[in-house]
């Protein structure tokens, strides 16, 4: 039985901010990696590969041996092929954008998740939202601008990643509550790392002890910023957290320009500008449905 805790939005909100501060940083190794020309694939299966060995122990704590014969095995197939495959696209836009780019077409997710949430789960997505959906599009037409400016590989890769991931967590959704989340975590890592596994003698490239220490850093990093995030709505309602995800890009930005000099131009800033304007808007009227 799931145990019960005293919701402590403020301490939800801290876990979150938590979370927007190092997640950037994944993206910094993958960059870093990408440069030296180690194979994507190979930084992807690091992430899954890591980030399953730390949920390992909580999962078996949670339950058992059971934590290795998941439910809907198809199910948890679909949600590591997402996640991974979104991880893949997202890594692979890195080598021709700057993190920060990256990032803002990669959050088209959210509205992704209120399209599919609609058409895949059924649930009622009102007028206002749709509105505050096609306000969203329009911000991220300003950052790509198609037409204007040649399109850039990176940018199909980043709202691929973007489409792949809201997609995942609307599988997640689906299934919420079928098992402990760090249970859930742990088999849609240990499936992405089985799977991936399978590929690696076609491209094997040996990493140096310190693209070792890299990609271990990229999966521990990523595994503890998932954990703060799933903290964080253990203490605080989503449609107040949601909106805290964009100051992820203030992070990038600070780490982009840091480690390789990139800073946004002025229209990807407006663009970021209506896309979290748009995601604000999508929470409040979340809170006042549920109020």
């Amino acid at each position: 039985m799931p145990r019960t805790t005293t919701p402590r939005p403020l301490l939800g909100i801290g876990f979150m901010l938590a979370a927007m501060a190092i997640l950037p940083f994944i993206d910094v190794f993958a960059k870093f990696l990408g440069q030296q020309g180690m194979p994507i694939l190979i930084v992807v299966w690091a992430r899954a590969l890591f980030g399953g060995l730390m949920t390992l122990p909580f999962a078996l704590k949670a339950e058992g041996s059971r934590a290795f014969r998941p439910a809907n095995p198809m199910h948890h197939l679909g949600r590591a092929v997402l996640l991974f495959g979104a991880t893949f696209l997202f890594f692979n836009a890195l080598k021709h954008l700057p993190i920060a780019d990256a990032l803002a077409i990669f959050f088209v997710n959210p509205l992704v998740i209120v399209v599919l949430s609609a058409l895949a789960l059924r649930e009622n997505v009102g007028p206002r939202r749709w509105a505050a959906v096609a306000v969203g599009f329009i911000g991220t037409l300003i950052i790509i601008r198609p037409g204007m400016v040649e399109i850039n590989p990176g940018t199909l890769f980043a709202l691929g990643a973007g489409v792949a991931l809201g997609a995942y967590f609307v599988m997640t959704r689906a299934i919420a509550g079928a098992a402990d989340a760090m249970v859930l975590t742990f088999q849609t890592s240990a499936t992405g790392a089985a799977l991936m596994t399978l590929a690696l003698p076609f491209l094997w490239h040996s990493p140096s002890p310190v693209q070792w220490v890299m990609l271990a850093s990229l999966g521990v990093i990523a595994t503890l910023g998932h954990f703060l995030i799933t903290k964080a709505y253990e203490q605080a309602e989503a449609s107040l957290l949601a909106p805290l995800a964009f100051t992820e890009i203030i992070m990038s930005v600070v780490v982009g320009w840091y480690y390789f000099g990139d800073l946004p131009d002025r229209w990807t800033v407006l663009g970021v500008t209506v896309l979290v304007a748009s995601a604000v808007y999508i929470s409040v009227r979340e809170r006042r449905a549920k109020a």
